[in-house]
């Protein structure tokens, strides 16, 4: 399982910018896909997911509002489009999967429950 994440850049704050997370060699609606965040000597958190195969989606609290995640299954690629960025919001961004067996699965957002991951891309949103 290879997940591809882009989309990072340098944003104003207020600005928007939407994340990537593409897949080759498997179906990704068959995986609930998160995403996740890692601003320098913090914790990895978990900021939202998708479920598998019609799953429903989940928000951390903090982007709540303001990031929306959703698929294309045409192109194979979940999207986390993110509004109104806050300097807060600024961190390394992760896509990871969790295999949904053909069924569908919804998760939450600890990272430990998944296990393939992206490499990361940079969002970094200035006052």
């Amino acid at each position: 399982v290879q997940l591809q994440a882009s989309g990072g850049g340098l944003v104003q704050a207020g600005g928007s910018l939407r994340l990537s997370c593409a897949a080759s060699g498997f179906t990704l609606e068959d995986y609930v896909i998160g995403w996740f965040r890692q601003a320098p000597g913090k914790e990895r958190e978990g900021v939202s997911n998708i479920g598998s195969r019609g799953g429903g989606t989940y928000y951390a609290d903090s982007v709540k509002g303001r990031f929306t995640i959703y698929r294309d299954n045409a192109k194979n690629t979940v999207y986390l489009q993110m509004n109104s960025l806050k300097p807060e919001d600024t961190a390394v961004y992760y896509c990871a999967a969790i295999p949904g067996w053909g069924a569908t699965v919804v998760a939450g957002l600890d990272p430990r429950d998944y296990n393939s991951w992206g490499q990361g891309t940079q969002v970094t949103v200035s006052s």
